[in-house]
Order: structure tokens, then C-alpha cells, then sequence
């Protein structure tokens, strides 16, 4: 019997498009559409499946993406998809936590609005810089970047890929430092704010408030959480978490190690692009993996999953 993960990608996977053959397709989609819609007065259809300005801004992507992600994963839990354990990486957590049972999916859509503006509104445009570090190990990375003010680790996505976040300036002081210490290369990421650092401390306390208010349920199975890469069973840990998450570095290798040390042979990515199942290659190339982004790979998914 496969051990199964469901994960759920982050900010940087939004695509013109993304859900659009699931809202023609499936009711239960064009619900989780409409019913985010209405509720935070976007029109989400005009938002996710065709081209516009919008759908690259922090303050609209983080709600586009988890009403997606959460559109495509309810359909394909009504097809029979079941997992035992959940995980996304940074805004995708939110999707993790409610399909896990933590939170509802209209609360979780609602957050990620409120966090989406609140991250967008922390640092001034052009003052805040990210880049992925290629070619170095997370702690030679963390030794390179240790006498460097605002700079640490935003990312730990998969061996041989470290993103760091901080101020701009500081950030091109880090980028030469780490040539010179053996970087194979430096890409500037293309993001509106140093995400996942310190410096985004007042966006943390502003969520802070908006979580106060959120109903945690409890979970169905659990999900591994960003900040310590561990299981989350405990409903009363869920928002101090998300909270400390905004300024936390994101254990995305250590979070699917874990789960794979827990016996889960079969990911599945659900959301649009395949980020997190080029990491999980990376990662540990001995488990199994798939992709729901689109319709046909709902179907095709599903038809494998359900004879294994």
C-alpha cells in the first residue's frame, strides 16, 4: 500500500490559464471559484485564466493561486484521491491546511488575501531582493551570508538550490561573496519583496490579527509545516506557525525528508507548474511522483493512483 503525500506549490507557479479546465469540467471547482469571487470582490475567473497585470502582484497571486490549487484538489478528492499526509511550500501550506481539515477552504482563500496585501506593503518596492544561490549546500551558504546584515535564508528547496532574501543592496554584497566562495550561479529572483525575511516582521503581526479570527478544525491527517519541517497533528499550533512563517527560512528539503523518513513512497503535486516535483527529483529520486494541473493530468493521475 503506497504511503501518499499531497503537496501544494508557492508563489512563482501562477500561470495565465491555471484552472481554467477544471472550472469548465468540474462543479466543484467552479464552486471554490465563485465562492471566492464573491467573497473577496475579485473576479477570479478574469484573475486566473486570462492574461492581465494582476495575476503577478503579491497582493492578487496568493489568493489565485490557493482558490487554484484548493479548486483542483477538491476535484480531485471527489475522483478518490486520498492522502495521509499533506505539505506546501510557503503560501502553499494554506492549501495543505486545509486539505488536511485545519481550516476551511473559504478562510484559507481569505488569509492568504490578507497576507498577500500585508507582504506586498512591508517593504517598499525596489528595497527588498531575492535570489536563488545554485551549486552550494545550506550551510555553506549560511556561512557565506553570516557576517552579512539582512541576508538569510529564505529557502531550502533541494540540494544544490538555496534561495536568499534581504535587503537589495545587501543581497548583491551576498552575490559576490558566494561567486567567490563557489556558487555555480546567482539568479535574481523575480519578486516584488524580500519574502521570508526579518524585514517583513510587521506583516507577521498584521496576519497575526487576521489568524486571531480564523476557526482551526481538527485535522483529518496531518501536514508538515514550513518553519521546523516537522508533523503538525496540534490544531493549536497552526497559527503561530503561519505566523512566524512570514520571517522563517522555508525547510522545503528537510519538510519532504521528513515525510519520505515516514514511509511515504508517492507525492503528488497539485497546482499549476511542476516546481515542487523538480525538487523532490533532486531530493530523493527513489519515490514516486505526479502532477495535477491540469485536467488531463487529473484523469491520467487518478487512473494510475486507483489501480495501485
Amino acid at each position: 500500500m503506497n504511503k501518499i503525500a499531497v503537496m501544494f506549490p508557492g508563489q512563482g507557479s501562477q500561470i495565465a490559464g491555471m484552472g481554467k479546465d477544471f472550472y469548465e469540467n468540474s462543479a466543484i471547482a467552479r464552486e471554490i471559484y465563485d465562492t471566492a469571487s464573491n467573497r473577496l470582490g475579485i473576479d477570479m475567473k478574469q484573475l486566473c485564466f486570462y492574461p492581465n497585470e494582476c495575476l503577478n502582484l503579491t497582493e492578487y497571486t496568493q489568493a489565485a493561486l490557493v482558490t487554484t490549487s484548493l479548486a483542483m484538489a477538491r476535484t480531485a478528492e471527489a475522483a478518490g484521491l486520498k492522502a495521509d499526509v499533506t505539505a506546501g511550500l510557503s503560501l502553499g501550506e494554506y492549501s495543505a491546511i486545509a486539505f488536511a481539515g485545519g481550516m476551511n477552504d473559504r478562510d484559507a482563500i481569505s488569509a492568504v488575501r490578507q497576507r498577500g496585501i500585508f507582504m506586498q506593503e512591508a517593504v517598499p518596492a525596489g528595497e527588498g531582493a531575492m535570489a536563488a544561490v545554485l551549486g552550494m549546500t545550506g550551510e555553506q551558504v549560511e556561512q557565506g551570508i553570516s557576517a552579512i546584515e539582512n541576508v538569510s535564508i529564505a529557502n531550502y528547496n533541494c540540494p544544490g538550490q538555496i534561495v536568499i532574501t534581504g535587503a537589495a543592496e545587501r543581497i548583491q554584497q551576498a552575490e559576490k561573496v558566494l561567486k567567490e566562495q563557489g556558487a555555480k550561479r546567482i539568479v535574481l529572483l523575480n519578486v516584488s519583496g524580500p519574502f521570508h525575511s526579518p524585514l517583513l516582521k510587521n506583516a507577521e503581526t498584521k496576519l497575526n490579527k487576521v489568524l486571531e479570527k480564523i476557526q482551526m478544525h481538527p485535522l483529518r491527517i496531518p501536514y508538515v509545516n514550513n518553519v521546523t519541517a516537522e508533523y503538525i497533528t496540534d490544531i493549536m499550533k497552526i497559527q503561530p506557525l503561519l505566523v512566524s512563517q512570514i520571517t522563517s527560512s522555508v525547510r522545503w528539503q528537510q519538510s519532504v525528508e521528513r515525510m519520505i523518513e515516514d514511509g511515504v513512497d508517492t507525492f503528488v503535486e497539485i497546482g499549476p507548474g511542476k516546481t515542487l516535483t523538480g525538487f523532490l527529483r533532486k531530493i530523493n529520486r527513489g519515490v514516486k511522483s505526479y502532477n495535477i494541473s491540469t485536467w488531463e493530468e487529473l484523469e491520467k493521475t487518478m487512473e494510475i493512483l486507483t489501480e495501485e
